[in-house]
């Protein structure tokens, strides 16, 4: 299993991306596949990377957090990648927990305001 590769067509379709999003991903080097010819060629490590990236965009990195966090593994190994991605996982945790009292505020907002213009039209 751990050998097993994947063409650029079976990337798309694994990971529900369009063939412009995975080049963008290459182009940016957050994706490394080996060539055979004009084919890409995508092994474990590239599969395991595109399963972090989708990840952290879920969670609402940045792609260039994203690449940062990749890079230190490879430049500084293991320890220093996580204590970056506690420290980014920390202030993304504080951003959406903002986001989320934001939104809170405006659905009682609007729901006050709907009341009011249903009030208001019934009499």
């Amino acid at each position: 299993m751990a050998d097993e590769t994947l063409s650029f067509k079976q990337m798309c379709a694994k990971f529900d991306v369009t063939p412009r999003t995975l080049r963008y991903y290459e182009y940016i080097e957050l994706l490394q596949p080996a060539r055979e010819g004009r084919n890409r060629i995508y092994s474990a490590r590239e599969v395991a990377r595109m399963v972090l990236i989708l990840r952290g965009r879920r969670f609402g990195f940045s792609l260039e957090e994203i690449r940062q966090w990749l890079l230190l593994r490879e430049e500084k190994g293991d320890r220093a990648q996580t204590m970056f991605w506690l420290d980014a996982a920390d202030r993304q945790i504080a951003a959406l927990e903002d986001q989320s009292r934001d939104i809170a505020d405006a659905i009682r907002d609007l729901r006050k305001l709907r009341a009011e213009s249903a009030a208001a039209l019934e009499q």
